[in-house]
């Protein structure tokens, strides 16, 4: 009976560690697996507000598809604002990047309705966000800038959206009242 008492609280403890390893280590979409999973199965929005406050949709420009350095093509649109201004999410979701890469420099990356990835890049700082976190559409998670490959442009937020199994889909089309990815 004691042998069996003591495996059971081996077994709790060791269930216990793995639950808080993945809360506070493991994958942010396995810190929240209910929202994860909603998310995932609801509908993507047909319309998405611009993640940069104070610029008006008639402010956009659709630079989707231009020509990058390397022989590739934009997978996103540049939404040119003042360097620091706020960077809101344009959905609900689950914050899965706070990071740098080559060619973004500063970036977040946030799960969100339809299992999109919505990807803003050459921030200039980041907001008071990390991976794991559930934010709601509006949370600030950065400021314009023009970090990475973007050093010595305008300052803008690169925005992109991405199946979450596929790829890249034009932001633009959603922007300014499109449909549905």
């Amino acid at each position: 009976m004691r042998k069996r008492r003591r495996a059971i609280v081996l077994s709790i403890a060791l269930t216990l560690a793995a639950v808080a390893w993945v809360r506070t280590t493991g994958d942010p979409l396995l810190r929240h697996p209910i929202i994860a999973l909603r998310l995932i199965r609801s509908d993507a929005p047909a319309t998405l507000p611009v993640p940069v406050r104070g610029v008006r949709r008639s402010d956009l420009r659709n630079s989707w598809g231009a020509p990058r350095s390397g022989g590739r093509n934009h997978q996103g649109i540049d939404i040119l604002a003042p360097r620091g201004r706020e960077i809101a999410s344009a959905t609900p979701g689950i914050v899965v990047t706070v990071g740098h890469s080559e060619l973004g420099g500063r970036i977040v990356r946030v799960l969100g309705p339809g299992g999109y990835w919505h990807y803003y890049a050459h921030l200039e700082r980041f907001a008071r966000i990390r991976p794991g976190d559930v934010i709601a559409e509006g949370t600030v998670v950065g400021y314009v800038g023009n970090s990475g490959n973007a050093k010595g442009t305008p300052p803008h937020l690169h925005y992109g959206i991405y199946r979450f199994q596929g790829g890249a889909v034009n932001p633009y089309v959603f922007l300014r009242g499109g449909r549905k990815p």
